[in-house]
């Protein structure tokens, strides 16, 4: 299995987090720690990104006109998702952007890692790093083809 190329039918057309959620799949399924630690922290940060800034609470004792609210807490809202927002929806450069952020962190972090002589952590951040940053290309190279991750 490999996280590079979580799908063989994934191919240039496939959507970026589409790509994302594959790889961890796969990931998941090769038990690769790594990858999964850098996938899900990826997505999440994509999550994240997707949330929306929480409104200003209304005035308490303040219902909408045709709707009282709750009776029991002021300012509440009443009724099965009443209080839900749709999350933002971003572009795929947008996404893309999060990923690179995400495996620029990684490397800078094993720059300091290596700064204070401790390679295994380097090693596995800049890993993740290459995880990351393969998982953005488009997947038209042949299986195998990814970076070494043996070790």
């Amino acid at each position: 299995m490999d996280p590079f190329r979580p799908e063989t039918g994934a191919g240039p057309g496939t959507d970026l987090l589409a790509r994302l959620r594959l790889a961890l799949a796969t990931a998941l399924r090769a038990r690769d720690t790594i990858a999964v630690s850098a996938l899900r922290s990826a997505l999440g940060a994509i999550g994240n990104a997707e949330a929306v800034e929480p409104g200003a609470a209304a005035p308490a004792g303040l219902g909408r006109p045709a709707d009282p609210g709750s009776p029991h807490v002021a300012g509440a809202v009443a009724g099965l998702g009443a209080a839900e927002v749709a999350r933002r929806s971003l572009s795929a450069a947008q996404i893309e952007q999060i990923v690179r952020a995400e495996a620029a962190e990684r490397e800078d972090a094993a720059r300091g890692y290596e700064r204070a002589g401790r390679a295994d952590p380097a090693d596995r951040l800049r890993r993740e790093a290459q995880l990351l940053l393969a998982v953005l290309v488009d997947d038209d190279r042949p299986a195998g083809d990814g970076p070494d991750r043996t070790g």
